[in-house]
């Protein structure tokens, strides 16, 4: 199998295989990313497809200052950054959502509490949001936020501690 450095630089050539098999290759990751962050399937598909749509844009022009995988996870913060300031109102009213008050189904009570955790994770500050979301949807460690971010790892471990802290705020779970 080649290496993703391999196949960009196919790429760059004019081989648009090569760039479906980086899809191939990255397509579940970036879609259970954004899996984890909406509950709408659909929603999640779609913004996987603008990861590789911006890719596709972007790789032609890719200078291999860092690795491919580190330039990947900014491409999905990014997507993701986006798609909470576009959400912003919907996440935090969830007005879509709200059941008829005479009836109460509690099979969607963890469903609802994923979106509230995300609601509240969309509301934290961007570096906090970043560092967060890198860590629970892709449970990667500090050093890795850190080198992804451009911070120290102890920076990555503080905003995570401060963002945590604040989402449980937010939830109404100073605990």
């Amino acid at each position: 199998m080649k290496t993703d450095r391999e196949l960009i630089q196919e790429f760059q050539r004019g081989s648009d295989a090569a760039f479906n098999e980086l899809v191939r290759k990255y397509l579940d990751l970036v879609y259970h990313f954004f899996q984890k962050i909406t509950p709408d399937k659909m929603e999640a598909e779609d913004l996987a497809q603008t990861v590789f749509i911006k890719l596709f844009k972007a790789l032609k022009k890719f200078r291999f200052e860092s690795e491919f995988n580190t330039y990947l996870y900014r491409v999905n913060i990014n997507t993701a950054n986006t798609y909470f300031k576009r959400n912003k109102w919907r996440n935090m009213l969830h007005l879509d959502q709200v059941p008829d008050p005479g009836y109460v189904d509690t099979s969607q009570d963890r469903q609802w509490r994923k979106e509230e955790v995300w609601a509240a994770v969309g509301q934290l500050p961007k570096k906090q949001r970043l560092v967060v979301m890198m860590r629970i949807s892709q449970a990667l460690p500090f050093k890795d936020i850190g080198n992804i971010l451009d911070m120290t790892e102890g920076s990555a471990k503080v905003n995570y501690h401060h963002g945590i802290k604040r989402v449980k705020s937010l939830l109404g779970n100073n605990k």
